[in-house]
């Protein structure tokens, strides 16, 4: 006959067993791919309003030096609505570039408008992991056709 081995015999049989181990090991890892989750997102999300942001800064900069008189003050008008708007959306840029084309500043004309900003992602992220994107928008806005001219005051 076979002696039939007791818990008194093996103390520390229930250490080396197997069983509940695939919860305790998923009870460790599910928060932390959770928290993968998250991170991911908010770096995806910063991503859209920073775009988002700049598309309408763009637009602002180009409503602002259609609205000027010469190519001279609509590029400036362009560069500091331009930044302004972002200083006011909370988009911070590393570099911010405007460029104004102002060749259809007439009458009946259009003016565009290029907003390029590299967007920095650390101070969104708690990891202080450095990164960035370069984003651009540009957006085009037509001069009114009865509006005067600066020389004679009359539509050209």
């Amino acid at each position: 006959m076979t002696a039939m081995t007791s818990a008194a015999d093996q103390p520390h049989r229930w250490w080396r067993a197997d069983e509940g181990s695939v919860a305790s090991e998923i009870t460790l890892v599910v928060p932390l791919l959770i928290m993968l989750l998250v991170f991911v997102g908010v770096v995806i999300h910063r991503g859209v309003d920073a775009r988002i942001r700049l598309d309408d800064a763009a637009h602002q900069a180009a409503r602002a030096a259609s609205i000027e008189r010469t190519a001279s003050a609509a590029a400036a008008a362009a560069q500091s609505t331009a930044a302004a708007a972002l200083a006011d959306a909370g988009v911070t840029c590393r570099s911010l570039s405007t460029t104004a084309s102002t060749s259809g500043l007439r009458p009946g004309g259009t003016v565009s408008v290029t907003v390029v900003c590299d967007v920095d992602f650390g101070d969104a992220l708690i990891l202080g992991v450095p990164g960035g994107k370069r984003l651009s928008a540009t957006a085009i806005e037509p001069i009114d056709v009865w509006r005067s001219t600066t020389n004679t005051g009359t539509p050209s």
